[in-house]
C-alpha cells in the first residue's frame, strides 16, 4: 500500500513537471530579429512605436544592421530569432544547409544615387554588395541602358560616401538612407519594380518556427495592424523612420516610399528568378525545394 502511494505521488509529480514545461514553453513570448536600415523595415517599428507587439504579448527586441554580413553572421550564430534579409543572401543561406524559412514577403525601396559630377556615358562605376539584392537590383533597373562596372562596398554607409565624394558614379542605395544623399544635393533616381514581389523577405530559424510558433504568429498579426495603418496614411510611418534611424526630418517627404502590403510569400516563380540569377552571377548550383523554405502558415493573403 506504502509502495502504491509512492508510486502514485511520483506519478503526480512527473505530470506536474510536464505540466510546467508545457506552461513554460507556450509562454516563451519572446523574440529577438535584426533589420536593416530601410522602408522594409517601417512596419515592424511603427508596431513596437504603436504597442501592437505588446498588446500580443510579444516582448521583442529589433536590432539595425548597416552591414548585411554581420546580420547573417547574427542569425547564423544563434543570435537571432529571425530578421529581415534579402532572397540572395537567404537562398545561398539554404543552400549551405542554414535552417531558415521565409515567412513573409517585405516591401523595400531601392534608388539608384547618382554622383555630382556625373556624365551620362555607356559604362558607370556603381557600388553595391557583391551577391546581394543591391547587385539583383543594380542589372534590373540599369543593365539595359549602362554596361556596369560593379564595386563591391558591402557597409552601406560607406557606398553612399563613396558616391558623395565622387569614388563612384553611382550606388544602389536603400530608402530612407537614399533621401540623406539627395538631401545633400545627389541626383536620387527611383525605378518601377516590374515584379509583384521585392527580393527581400522576413525569415526565422526552424528553431525558433518550432519553439516559438505563437510568438511568431503575433509577430505576424502585429505586422499586418502596421501595415494596414500604413497603407491608410505613411506619414508616421516616414517619420518613425527617421527617428529610429537617427536620419534629418528634412527627408520626411522625400522618402521614396513602397507600396506595402500584408504579410504574404513569394511565388515560386518569382523564387525560381532569383535562384536563376544567382546561378548566372557566381556559378552554384543551387537545389532548393520550394515547400521546404517556405513557411505560409502566417501569411494573411
Amino acid at each position: 500500500m506504502k509502495e502504491k502511494k509512492v508510486f502514485l505521488s511520483l506519478l503526480m509529480l512527473i505530470f506536474s513537471l510536464v505540466f510546467l514545461a508545457g506552461s513554460v514553453a507556450a509562454s516563451d513570448m519572446t523574440l529577438e530579429i535584426g533589420i536593416m536600415p530601410a522602408v522594409d523595415s517601417a512596419p515592424i517599428l511603427l508596431a513596437q512605436e504603436k504597442g501592437y507587439f505588446a498588446e500580443e504579448n510579444l516582448k521583442i527586441q529589433i536590432g539595425v544592421y548597416t552591414n548585411a554580413v554581420n546580420r547573417q553572421t547574427a542569425l547564423q550564430t544563434n543570435k537571432l530569432d529571425g530578421a529581415m534579409t534579402d532572397l540572395i543572401a537567404f537562398v545561398n543561406n539554404v543552400n549551405n544547409g542554414f535552417p531558415v524559412k521565409i515567412t513573409t514577403s517585405t516591401d523595400g525601396s531601392f534608388p539608384i544615387l547618382v554622383s555630382k559630377d556625373f556624365e551620362e556615358k555607356e559604362e558607370v562605376k556603381i557600388g553595391m554588395m557583391e551577391v546581394s539584392v543591391s547587385n539583383f537590383l543594380s542589372e534590373q533597373f540599369l543593365g539595359e541602358q549602362y554596361k556596369l562596372s560593379k564595386v563591391f562596398v558591402p557597409a552601406i554607409p560607406a557606398r553612399l560616401e563613396m558616391v558623395k565624394s565622387g569614388q563612384l558614379e553611382m550606388a544602389v542605395i536603400p530608402e530612407p538612407l537614399a533621401s540623406t544623399a539627395e538631401l545633400a544635393g545627389l541626383e536620387k533616381r527611383v525605378y518601377k519594380n516590374e515584379y509583384d514581389f521585392m527580393p527581400e523577405a522576413m525569415i526565422f530559424t526552424e528553431k525558433t518556427l518550432t519553439e516559438k510558433d505563437e510568438a511568431v504568429a503575433a509577430f505576424h498579426r502585429a505586422y499586418d495592424r502596421a501595415v494596414e495603418e500604413i497603407q491608410q496614411d505613411d506619414s508616421e510611418a516616414r517619420e518613425i523612420l527617421i527617428n529610429k534611424l537617427d536620419l534629418p526630418m528634412a527627408i520626411k517627404d522625400l522618402i521614396a516610399m513602397p507600396e506595402y502590403h500584408l504579410s504574404r510569400v513569394p511565388t515560386e516563380a518569382y523564387l525560381n528568378r532569383v535562384i536563376e540569377w544567382i546561378e548566372k552571377t557566381d556559378g552554384s548550383q543551387i537545389d532548393i525545394d520550394y515547400n521546404q523554405v517556405i513557411e505560409g502558415k502566417y501569411s494573411s493573403q
